[in-house]
């Protein structure tokens, strides 16, 4: 009698690179296979936003920070478009899990809590990127875009889609419905976005606006995107991308918490 054989026990390294790449892919086929609501249609609500302040507000013109005014405006919107795609990403993928009670699953593989953060973080990023580049392509065809500083243009896109798609993650663990998000959206992410100099120069606020604004993390990837594109920037770039820096750090410290713990996630 031959001794029953026993399927041999797969050995990983420090890191799960076949199934961090997996998760990864997984999260990217997710939004490619409805690119055309996911990675398209904010191509067209940005431009209804350019016509818009265009139209509206004499935006051929006007002269702000020392720039026309569609030159400095195109950068704020093409950011807003990056980062609302990168919060909206590992939000969706996290609570339909939940809805769907399959969100247990990812505490079951042999994946560890940083391999799941970056893989969920890495795939609300890439989509955030995506939108960022279609649109700038777009948007070149009727503003004029100049790459002043492409390092820095490409750094402040990074860090803000990190950034956002971070967020997302947090907010997609801790919600326990829908209802939840929306208060993250309402109350967090769209007065920071809309209140962070996208539409108008810091400079024009009054002292307490101007430090307000001057915490908001928002402004410094608004304003450093900008400096990338037209060489322009409100503020100090090389403390705007510390500031950026940080808050990654720290939301990435919190992700890994979640993840680590099984916070709302273990049944």
């Amino acid at each position: 009698m031959h001794a029953p054989l026993t399927p041999p026990v797969r050995q990983f390294g420090a890191v799960n690179w076949r199934g961090f790449w997996t998760l990864y892919v997984r999260e990217v086929h997710r939004f490619l296979k409805v690119s055309m609501q996911t990675v398209f249609a904010p191509v067209v609500t940005t431009l209804i936003f350019l016509a818009v302040f265009l139209m509206g507000m004499n935006g051929q013109g006007r002269i702000v920070g020392g720039i026309p005014f569609l030159q400095f405006l195109a950068p704020g919107l093409v950011m807003m478009a990056v980062t609302q795609n990168a919060f909206a990403n590992t939000t969706s993928s996290i609570m339909i899990g939940k809805m769907q009670g399959n969100i247990v699953d990812l505490l079951m593989p042999p994946l560890s809590a940083w391999e799941l953060t970056f893989a969920f973080a890495l795939g609300g990023m890439t989509r955030g990127l995506l939108v960022g580049v279609v649109v700038t392509i777009t948007m070149a065809f009727f503003v004029p875009v100049h790459m002043a500083d492409p390092l820095a243009a490409l750094f402040f896109m990074c860090a803000a889609a990190l950034l956002l798609a971070l967020l997302g993650v947090i907010g997609g663990v801790w919600a326990e419905k829908f209802d939840h998000l929306a208060v993250i959206t309402n109350f967090i992410v769209t007065p920071l976005s809309f209140l962070s100099g996208t539409f108008y120069s810091i400079e024009q606020l009054p002292p307490i606006g101007l430090h307000v604004a001057l915490c908001n993390p928002f402004f410094y990837m608004i304003d450093g995107f900008r400096y990338g594109i037209t060489g322009v920037a409100e503020a100090s770039v090389w403390v705007g991308a510390i500031y950026l820096v940080i808050i990654n750090a720290v939301l990435l410290t919190v992700c890994y918490l979640m993840f680590a713990r099984g916070y709302k996630l273990k049944a």
